[in-house]
């Protein structure tokens, strides 16, 4: 059996190309998932950036929502940035109406906590768990994490916010690893996926 493992990126919307690029660059082979047939042939998934009230409703429209809870509930390693960490937060501070989550994290995020389009910015992370020195973290639009319950883990913060969590299989950011070329946060969520695959 092969030591490389399938991740997919759901491509219902958001920045797709970048995350298989990424995943690619950290030795998984990566595969863009629009179906529940496809998300079956997947040994992980990445959750991408993009809007995440547009995310849900795809998912539910395109029959994802269901299959993805359960995959999610049954262990299967998954890593959301920015509105893929509020598609996997168990409760959205401000959710938009009809917005739902797959869950994962027992954390609150709060929607556009750092402000809009406009105020986009890039900032040096420290990433528990990952060597080199800081990550360079694009914020768009970006969520922060609230609070997080006794299971989820702080793995970065910035600027007095949570912005990293990682709780067993399932790793969110806030910020996006995959726009800065530093694929270090993929090379850690592939070992993830190797180590349950």
């Amino acid at each position: 059996m092969s030591d490389t493992p399938v991740i997919g990126v759901l491509a219902l919307q958001g920045d797709v190309r970048e995350h298989l690029i990424a995943l690619a660059s950290a030795d998984a082979l990566a595969r863009p998932v629009r179906r529940p047939e496809d998300l079956a042939e997947v040994d992980g998934l990445v959750i991408p950036g993009g809007e995440s009230t547009t995310m849900s409703k795809l998912a539910v429209l395109f029959g994802m929502m269901e299959p993805l809870r359960d995959r999610v509930r049954a262990g299967m390693p998954v890593y959301g940035t920015c509105a893929g960490m509020i598609l996997l937060a168990e409760k959205i501070l401000d959710p938009r109406s009809g917005q739902e989550t797959v869950g994962g994290i027992d954390m609150i995020v709060r929607r556009n906590a750092f402000g809009r389009q406009n105020e986009s910015f890039e900032a040096a992370v420290e990433v528990a768990g990952i060597g080199g020195g800081p990550v360079e973290g694009v914020f768009i639009r970006a969520p922060w994490v609230e609070s997080v319950g006794a299971e989820a883990e702080v793995i970065a913060e910035h600027g007095g916010h949570i912005v990293a969590v990682r709780q067993r299989n399932v790793l969110a950011t806030s910020f996006h690893p995959e726009l800065t070329g530093d694929h270090r946060v993929h090379a850690l969520f592939v070992d993830m996926v190797r180590a349950v695959k």
